[in-house]
């Protein structure tokens, strides 16, 4: 029996660009690209060298230490440039496209998808595994684990995020055949969490096999890890695998035709658009031409993602492995003279410091300054407001500082990820880097405790 969640804490940020329900021009670039950084824990090995042929869907590079988790090409073409970073880091493998696309294509009647072992060698080896993440950590999973449940959200409580509803009406066919897929990859249940009043519900088949509940409430609760520590918390030595709700067609494609089809449709979104749509393009696309002439000015911060979790791509604007939004917002750099000192009726603020707040309905259209340096890291009951997970996030963060195992096991560092406590590095009046210390926090533990 399905059951409603009410999640009380939290913050819905208003924001102006919200995505208008429909679907404009393809975007179709010439180049493509799979960042490595997408993929937290993850220590590449290039499997093709620059100037090499790909076809669509075979292997670019894999896992270092879990090698048959691989990473395929979304296009066909040829391997132009591998970028690196400090200590040669590898950071982006760009992907120039022939148009021919050519691809790799895999008869599924040699495999038998019933089998869970044969299933998940089937999606290593077609590089569709990496969909799959593991609690804790949020990293990919193991698929030499038995994971406890499967957990997937099947909506996005982010700011301008992209509407479920909308991008999956006419995906029931992959929606299904990706869940019953799932479905044999663990001996729990397969938990399927909608926005209360959703109509996605509706393109389930046999309901009964799957634990479904709904959830209303502002952001984060549309975050799997919100819906895990309500529904069925995690302790410490259970792993649950998580898959979002947006990347079930391409799961799904894959296991009805045999070939990998990156498929997305992504919101253009935030204040610096001039008509915020919907387009169909494909993983690790470059947008930065289709984006030319649908900017209000070209000075802008360009996020692949939400303004809360995504990544700056102003410089390479490459479309993320996960992302199915685009937020483009002013750039920050102007520094505001007494800014302290105005009313502030355009100013963005969960607090009552700014006149902002006697305009309840008012859309923001923020920069990207943080209006202030870094203070002291002080206790103030901030986080606490918009954390609905049974956590205590600041106790926590120190506990990572101090790099106190024990302690950040007490505080709970096995129930969140980056994006659940990005609203409190939204909130912190401290300035302080909440998810990139989090992330430093888990990569520690998955170095002592591995």
């Amino acid at each position: 029996m399905s059951k409603t969640f009410r999640i009380r804490k939290g913050l819905d940020i208003s924001l102006k660009g919200i995505p208008e329900l429909k679907i404009g021009e393809e975007c179709s670039p010439k180049t493509f690209s799979i960042r490595p950084i997408d993929f937290a824990g993850l220590t590449p090995k290039l499997k093709l060298k620059e100037g090499e042929k790909v076809k669509r869907g075979e292997i670019v590079f894999f896992d270092k230490y879990m090698p048959k988790v691989s990473f395929v090409s979304p296009v066909s073409g040829e391997v132009k440039s591998v970028i690196r970073g400090a200590k040669r880091k590898m950071l982006e493998i760009v992907i120039e496209a022939d148009g021919t696309d050519d691809k790799v294509e895999f008869k599924l009647s040699d495999y038998d998808t019933s089998k869970p072992e044969v299933l998940k060698d089937l999606l290593l080896e077609a590089g569709i595994w990496p969909f799959v993440k593991k609690r804790p950590y949020g990293i990919i999973a193991d698929p030499d684990e038995n994971p406890r449940d499967i957990f997937i959200s099947m909506f996005d409580s982010a700011p301008l995020a992209s509407d479920f509803d909308f991008i999956l009406k006419d995906k029931k066919a992959e929606i299904n055949t990706a869940l019953a897929a799932l479905k044999t990859l663990t001996d729990g249940d397969v938990y399927l969490n909608f926005k209360k009043g959703s109509k996605l519900v509706d393109l389930i088949d046999n309901k009964e096999s799957y634990k479904i509940n709904f959830f209303s409430g502002p952001h984060p609760s549309g975050l799997v890890g919100v819906q895990i520590n309500k529904i069925s918390p995690i302790n410490k030595g259970e792993v649950i695998w998580t898959v979002n709700g947006a990347d079930l067609p391409v799961i799904g494609g894959f296991l009805s035709t045999g070939v990998y089809n990156p498929e997305r449709i992504v919101a253009i979104c935030g204040s610096e658009i001039k008509e915020p749509m919907y387009f169909k393009t494909s993983i690790g696309a470059e947008i930065g031409g289709y984006l030319q002439d649908k900017l209000h000015e070209e000075h802008v911060r360009v996020i692949s993602g939400n303004v809360l979790t995504g990544m700056n791509i102003s410089e390479r604007r490459f479309l993320g492995f996960y992302d199915n939004q685009v937020s483009v917002i002013p750039e920050g750099d102007k520094y505001e003279m007494f800014g302290w000192a105005l009313p502030g009726f355009n100013k963005l603020s969960m607090s009552s410091t700014f006149a902002s707040m006697i305009l309840p309905n008012k859309k923001f259209a923020p920069d990207t300054n943080i209006h202030g340096g870094k203070r002291a890291f002080v206790v103030t009951g901030q986080y606490e407001k918009v954390c609905p997970i049974d956590i205590y996030p600041q106790l926590l963060l120190k506990a990572i500082l101090a790099e106190d195992i024990d302690k950040m096991e007490q505080m709970g560092i096995y129930e969140v990820i980056e994006e659940d406590l990005a609203l409190c590095e939204f909130a912190c009046t401290s300035k302080t880097d909440v998810q990139e210390i989090l992330r430093k926090g888990l990569d520690l533990m998955i170095k002592e405790l591995s």
